[in-house]
């Protein structure tokens, strides 16, 4: 699969593609995640933990807000999401500094 560059700069690959739902705008979604900073150090992993994640798509970084539309249930997709699409300049705790280009590789799990 290739890699697409939107015009906000997020970058995302559709490492496998779903069958399922089609995840759109707004909705409250089912994720498997995993993050970590441009250097390769992991942040923050549901996976590792075992357990899924479930966020509506109004109150997560403008990188997810922007890059799981158009994902199918069931599929994974890496984002690559620039500083101004993440936490910016002010960072985040747990280990994200500020100006931070993301990776993360979601699997979509379900849309409400």
């Amino acid at each position: 699969m290739s890699v697409i560059t939107t015009e906000s700069g997020l970058q995302y690959e559709d490492i496998e593609e779903g069958m399922g739902d089609v995840a759109k705008a707004g909705q409250t979604v089912e994720v498997l995640y995993t993050g970590w900073l441009a250097d390769g150090t992991e942040f923050d992993s549901s996976k590792s933990r075992g357990e899924s994640s479930t966020f509506s798509l109004y109150a997560v970084i403008s990188g997810w807000r922007e890059g799981i539309p158009g994902m199918k249930v069931g599929g994974k997709r890496k984002l690559t999401i620039p500083p101004e699409l993440g936490y910016g300049a002010k960072g985040a705790g747990g280990g994200i500094p500020p100006n931070s280009t993301l990776v993360f590789d979601i699997e979509l799990l379900g849309v409400e």
